[in-house]
């Protein structure tokens, strides 16, 4: 009983002092509460064609839907929820399909690396279909090792003011490399320098790649963070991915920086599965879990905006 008052206190103390962060030196109003949109991607349903993972996720009780990457649309055979040279069209009329599930869509994966060599005319197709279909982000991503510096920072340059004129936000998530961590990736953006190119934060990754805590991290990022991609982590025992809950990562601390930002934030529910069990088999049984991992974060928001 102690150690969870403890760890209540130690929770509230961080959310006041992320406030009082926010507010100092400013003597207008306090930020707003953040408007946060859950949202499942389709990824956990991966193994099943795009409509049955469209009906698991608003069945599980989402109001909002994230695309990517790929389904078994037909056995044997995966395809890219939209090709990356798809027509702005048709990324509009899947959105409105989407909505007309009741599921509004609010990001979608670049499926191309930052520093490949077509890194910027996919992107910006990429951008045309987000900005089609009422999309405010493209998810990306992609280790800068040795030698892709420059190459990230000259395409995030040029794509930012694209983002920007297509009312798009081009977010960057952690993946390893110089990109493991937050403050990698707030380096980053401090660097382009644009509005159009912030962090979707991976706290799964930040403790899978090189074991860095998220909870110290965020604290150094927290500002450029427009969106999250929801997936916790276990390094006992042994190292796999998992969803919200299951893992080793405190999402009170985690989320409790972000509160008050004044922004629409989507958290995007990238991993909902049990550690060290087998994946279902039966669509059903990702639906359960998509919405157990819904209700773990809404428990965990009631209690930060009411803290």
């Amino acid at each position: 009983m102690a150690g969870s008052r403890l760890l209540r206190r130690d929770t509230l103390k961080m959310f006041a002092g992320a406030v009082a962060a926010r507010s100092q030196g400013q003597s207008s109003s306090p930020a707003a509460p953040t408007k946060f949109q859950l949202a499942c991607m389709t990824l956990p349903y991966a193994n099943f064609p795009l409509e049955r993972a469209l009906q698991g996720i608003a069945s599980a009780g989402y109001r909002h839907v994230a695309w990517g990457t790929t389904h078994q649309n037909s056995p044997g055979r995966k395809e890219s929820v939209i090709a990356t040279d798809a027509p702005a069209a048709e990324a509009k009329r899947l959105a409105e399909h989407c909505r007309s599930m009741g599921l509004e869509p609010v990001m979608m994966f670049s499926e191309i690396y930052v520093a490949a060599p077509e890194s910027v005319r996919v992107h910006t197709r990429r951008i045309e279909q987000a900005a089609s279909a009422g999309m405010p982000f493209v998810l990306t991503f992609g280790a800068v090792q040795a030698g892709q510096h420059e190459p990230w920072i000259r395409n995030l340059k040029e794509l930012g003011p694209i983002a920007r004129g297509a009312g798009v936000t081009i977010v960057i998530k952690q993946h390893g490399g110089n990109t493991a961590t937050g403050a990698d990736c707030a380096r980053i953006v401090s660097e382009v320098s644009d509005d159009g190119v912030k962090i979707c934060y991976d706290a799964g990754n930040v403790l899978d790649y090189k074991h860095d805590d998220p909870i110290a991290d965020i604290q150094t990022c927290w500002k450029e963070i427009r969106a999250f991609a929801i997936k916790d982590h276990r390094n006992t025992p042994k190292s796999e991915d998992c969803g919200p809950g299951f893992g080793e990562i405190d999402h009170y601390k985690l989320l409790a920086p972000v509160m008050k930002t004044s922004l629409t934030m989507p958290l995007a529910f990238e991993n909902i599965f049990e550690p060290l069990v087998f994946r279902p088999t039966d669509p059903r049984g990702v639906v359960a879990l998509a919405r157990r991992g819904r209700e773990f974060i809404e428990s965990v928001l009631a209690g930060l905006q009411q803290a």
